[in-house]
């Protein structure tokens, strides 16, 4: 009788193991929903995103809940609005820059990694964080992956950025320029007034008051080419879980290495229901690209980067298909964000990427910058060759990886995000959103209404960025749009659009042009106010005291000050797949 009973129980837990599916989550870093091929792209190469999205879904109104990376991520990980977990800035610096801040995903914060590892997932993070790493010394982890439910992490736990890759720039050019560059004018001038009026016997300055100008000068020099020989070892790192295995990172095959990291996971996995979600640095610049790659694309470097982040998506549904595991899994696909349409180097070279037909991109809220790529496969479950242009947000797959992991979602906290199952199965015709709101960093930049019975969307902007130079798609000056201030422009009335019928944003509409336009516009402030009130005051993870380096967080694989130098990766990932 206990042998039957016991021998019950393991079919039981069998067939129940077997229910759950896996998922497997890919998420670029600033494509355009121009890139893909099955988005409309006749010359950058992405079979393998195209055969993803012909056995799934693909959404044509998927959207980013924040234009930035940080906080689109943490939206992403919590399906909540940043603002609520306080992973929204209220300057002019969105994203962390430095490995050793102290901001980040507060561990209160409950991710769907935490949910599914509840629920006995196996779970892996393989790519880009850039979430934080610790609070208050370098050892706490607070913030880092596998204290957010992820039982693996390799990865980049900041971002990549152009100053990782020697040769390729600055994100630092400004801050350089009215930090360091105009200081140094302003003491040369008063250098030479005061040697030319005690020339001319007008003003005899002590020797003091020159030496005091020479060494603030020499000091400002000092810091500079201080900053500009550690910053690429102090941030731009690999770690493997809590170690880090290669400082400064390197790029020789970093994405081959990363890929077969991610199938070494699926393969130890296959027997039991695992969480892999694979967060490409591509195609953020720097750009890179293996010798496989490098050249052969019509788009120069980014299209390289995008064509061998496709090489990359292939490679795991082989895998997949090779452990037998696809009707099993859900993949996704999406990006963090827009394309970074300011992207152009000093000898004009575009390297961002196309938001195709739509207006504006990464770090505003126009289409271009929240519009993405949304792709689900999962055979037998969502019928291959649908399109879905209803409005979804990368929040809601909190609610749907939870839902069909068996996991209850939380209930001390707002949810956002919404179980997309039923539009993906056919079950609905509509999304669950209502309304959407449109954060640019911490200030609600725009409200999209989706009525009821109503094939309409409305989209109302409170402010929009000033493009610049006139007539330009984007913010080139300042290399991004900014959220206040004298960067926007405010509306009363807020700017409104159909975008059902416009959606380039071209025309905005007027009393005249939409006899309903008060009416409409009283609906989504009341729906703006009601949403607001639902705010909660948090921490300000991204304020100046959580986004400056402190060095006491700083993490380095050796002893010798600040000359962090190891390397223990595997340099050929390839030998692995």
């Amino acid at each position: 009788m206990t042998l039957l009973l016991l021998l019950l129980f393991l079919c039981e837990a069998q067939s129940w193991v077997a229910s759950k599916p896996n998922f497997v989550l890919l998420m670029a870093d600033d494509l355009g929903i121009g890139d893909p091929g099955c988005y409309g792209n006749k010359t950058l190469r992405t079979p393998n995103i195209d055969r993803l999205a012909r056995g799934g879904a693909k959404l044509t109104q998927h959207l980013a809940a924040s234009p930035l990376c940080t906080p689109s991520r943490a939206a992403f990980m919590t399906g909540r609005y940043p603002v609520r977990s306080g992973v929204a800035s209220q300057s002019q610096v969105g994203v962390f820059l430095f490995s050793a801040s102290s901001g980040g995903l507060p561990p209160s914060e409950i991710t769907f990694a935490k949910l599914l590892k509840d629920q006995g997932y196996s779970t892996a993070l393989i790519g880009k964080w850039h979430l934080g790493i610790s609070c208050h010394d370098r050892g706490d982890f607070c913030h880092h992956p596998t204290s957010h439910g992820f039982d693996y992490f390799h990865g980049l736990p900041l971002t990549n950025l152009r100053d990782c890759k020697p040769g390729e720039g600055s994100v630092f050019t400004r801050a350089f320029r009215l930090l360091v560059f105009v200081p140094l004018q302003l003491i040369a001038v008063a250098l030479l007034t005061l040697a030319m009026l005690k020339w001319l016997r007008l003003c005899q300055a002590p020797p003091c008051v020159f030496l005091f100008l020479f060494l603030l000068a020499a000091l400002l020099l000092g810091l500079l080419l201080g900053f500009l020989h550690y910053f690429r070892p102090l941030n731009c790192f690999l770690m493997r879980n809590r170690d880090v295995t290669q400082q400064p990172m390197s790029y020789d095959n970093l994405t081959q290495r990363l890929t077969a990291d991610a199938a070494r996971f699926l393969r130890r996995n296959a027997e039991t229901p695992f969480l892999l979600v694979l967060s490409y640095l591509h195609v953020h610049t720097a750009h890179f690209s293996s010798k496989d790659f490098a050249g052969k694309s019509q788009h120069g470097s980014y299209g390289d980067a995008a064509e061998e982040m496709d090489w990359s998506v292939g490679q795991i549904l082989d895998v997949l298909d090779e452990l037998k595991l696809a009707n099993n899994t859900l993949v996704y696909f999406s990006s963090d964000q827009g394309a970074h349409v300011e992207e152009v180097t000093v000898k004009g070279e575009v390297q961002g990427g196309s938001n195709g037909i739509y207006k504006g991109g990464k770090a505003n809220n126009w289409e271009g910058g929240i519009r993405v790529p949304g792709i689900f496969r999962w055979p037998g479950v969502i019928r291959a060759g649908l399109e879905i242009d209803e409005p979804t947000s990368n929040m809601d797959i909190f609610p749907t990886v939870a839902k069909l992991a068996g996991s209850p979602l939380p209930q001390d906290r707002v949810i956002d995000g919404r179980d997309l199952m039923p539009l993906l199965q056919g079950r609905a015709q509509r999304s669950e959103h209502e309304f959407l709101f449109h954060y640019c960093n911490f200030y609600l930049n725009a409200v999209r209404w989706h009525p009821p019975n109503s094939t309409s969307i409305w989209k109302a902007f409170f402010f929009t960025p000033k493009f610049s130079p006139e007539g330009a798609n984007g913010c080139f000056p300042t290399h991004l749009c900014f959220c206040h201030r004298q960067y926007v422009t405010y509306h009363d009335p807020p700017l409104l659009f159909e975008i059902s019928r416009d959606p380039r944003e071209r025309n905005p509409l007027t009393p005249t042009s939409e006899p309903r336009f008060q009416e409409i516009l009283e609906a989504m402030q009341e729906a703006a106010a009601r949403h607001t009130r639902t705010l909660q005051d948090v921490p300000n993870q991204l304020s100046l005291g959580n986004l400056i380096w402190k060095p006491w967080l700083q993490l380095c694989c050796s002893s010798w000050g600040l000359s962090c130098q190891c390397d223990r990766e595997d340099q050929d990932g390839r030998q692995s797949l």
